[in-house]
């Protein structure tokens, strides 16, 4: 049992590329009141993807047309070559059904989202150990050593920012890692800050105010 929302809470969810984050997030999917944003791209789509599941592929001048019209609620470009951005309506249409909204988003996106939503909940997700790391990652067999090796830089100077986040979670379980993050954000939903007005109401029956 989860406690009710009483508002929309943004949880962001960040890792270095092969930590397990997508595959942690996909196991909240369960959670009621819960909304996962679909983020916008301009790298091309992996043969294995679905148009809309995790991202929407758009060209390098739509994206920059979304970013003249102030239409991100963050965005960054990766390794210098591909945009993406979460589209800011999301988080208008979670405060509309008083739902939650999940964003699987790097370092650079959550900087961002925590500077204009600084009340958002950001949850690091942590592999056991670079070795652990490089495994994954030519265990999925998607990218070339070149690649790896760029992913593995970029994993190291991400570490670094764990710090910034509300909460760190070590994925070298699926299952334990799986309930830490559904832990975060069941806590989340039952901060007393955010069920004030809930607990107002109820104060109310005690003859209290």
């Amino acid at each position: 049992m989860t406690c009710p929302t009483s508002s929309s809470r943004i949880i962001i969810v960040s890792g270095p590329s092969g930590s397990g984050k997508s595959t942690l997030v996909q196991r909240l999917r369960d959670l009621p009141d819960l909304m996962f944003s679909v983020s916008y791209t301009t790298r091309p789509r992996r043969a294995t993807e679905s148009l809309g599941k995790w991202y929407d592929f758009i060209t390098e001048a739509e994206f920059e047309r979304k970013i003249a019209q102030d239409e991100f609620l963050e965005h960054a470009k990766v390794f210098g070559r591909h945009w993406y951005g979460t589209p800011r309506a999301q988080v208008d249409d979670a405060r509309r059904k008083n739902a939650d909204l999940v964003l699987e988003i790097d370092v650079q996106g959550a900087r961002q989202v925590k500077a204009k939503l600084p009340q958002a909940i950001a949850i690091f997700i942590v592999p056991p150990s670079r070795e652990d790391l490089e495994r994954r990652l030519r265990e999925r067999g998607q990218d070339s050593d070149e690649a790896i090796g760029r992913r593995l830089e970029r994993a190291r100077q991400e570490m670094a920012c764990s710090c910034e986040y509300d909460f760190v979670v070590v994925n070298d379980d699926l299952e334990r890692a799986s309930s830490e993050v559904r832990a975060v954000v069941v806590a989340a939903r039952c901060r007393r800050a955010d069920n004030n007005e809930r607990l107002r109401k109820i104060l109310e029956t005690f003859g209290g105010s």
